[in-house]
């Protein structure tokens, strides 16, 4: 009690006035008394420490992480030594992937003045500057993680926007709008979803998981360039079927690994593309698109 009483006395305020209100001569406020100020700050100083030990801490408040005041640093969009030659090849890798969404733009502005073949041709013109700013950047010794997010902007606007654009433009007058809109609606979301979960997936040296979005704008670019003889609601079917193994699981080989294969079945789509062109770019497409559930199957049947 005399412990408690005393500490009282030192935290509570006591205005002392008269009966009648008016204030009292002398001080207004009671502090404690001097002789035991040293005694008391040693005594209660070890019971705030006590204290401050056995706070519980709410379950609702995380402990707060203590803040870095240290002044943010840009990081280099370059890494390694920056050189002005290896400053210039680093431009000129940026300059092809650039080229892409300008030719993607120009692929827009052409299907938009129903110029839909020359469209087409800028798309596939987008493919090649596509594939060869990666090539550059790694012969160069330029490739940086800049570059790859850079691609992966590039590939959504070429690939992703500007080649459902153009296949809308070509479908114009031959299947209901709606319908068309759908599919290419679909091209443009599946794309984006592809090219998200390839920034962040393990990369597999021998197989694509989906359709490349490279590849499928290449295959609707070809189809709208060559013009292909389909029904347009079988054009419609065939673009959303496209769009779909874009995000699936499927397994479907790289060109490397195409490239590998008897010269004598290059051979058939050689003489067959004399024959005739079309045909031949249908079957294989179509057989490209098959292959991905068989080697599925396979995989599943060896496992």
């Amino acid at each position: 009690m005399r412990r408690s009483s005393t500490f009282a006395r030192q935290v509570l305020l006591v205005r002392v006035g008269r009966r009648d209100g008016r204030a009292g001569s002398g001080t207004d406020l009671v502090t404690p008394d001097h002789r035991y100020a040293d005694r008391q700050r040693i005594r209660y100083s070890r019971l705030d420490a006590d204290v401050e030990a056995v706070r519980p801490i709410s379950p609702a408040l995380p402990p707060t992480a203590p803040v870095d005041e240290s002044p943010a640093m840009s990081i280099p969009l370059l890494p390694g030594e920056r050189t002005a030659a290896r400053r210039a090849k680093f431009a000129l890798v940026n300059a092809c992937t650039l080229s892409s969404v300008m030719l993607g733009m120009l692929a827009i502005f052409l299907a938009m003045q129903g110029e839909v073949q020359l469209a087409a041709v800028c798309l596939i013109a987008c493919v090649a500057f596509d594939g060869l700013d990666g090539a550059l950047a790694r012969k160069l010794g330029v490739a940086s993680p800049f570059g790859a997010q850079m691609d992966s902007l590039a590939d959504m606007c070429s690939f992703g926007l500007a080649a459902p654009v153009v296949v809308y433009a070509s479908l114009a007058g031959s299947v209901p709008p709606a319908a068309a809109a759908v599919a290419c609606a679909l091209v443009a979301a599946c794309a984006a979803v592809r090219l998200a979960r390839f920034n962040v997936s393990p990369k597999d040296g021998r197989f694509f998981c989906g359709v490349p979005t490279t590849m499928a704008a290449m295959v609707l670019a070809l189809t709208v360039a060559i013009g292909v003889p389909v029904p347009g609601l079988v054009m419609v079917a065939g673009v959303a079927l496209l769009a779909f193994a874009m995000v699936s699981s499927f397994p479907y080989a790289k060109l490397a690994r195409l490239l590998k294969l008897p010269p004598w079945l290059w051979f058939v789509p050689v003489v067959g593309a004399l024959v005739d062109i079309r045909l031949t770019f249908a079957l294989v497409v179509v057989g490209y698109l098959v292959s991905g559930p068989l080697l599925w199957l396979h995989q599943r049947r060896a496992a």
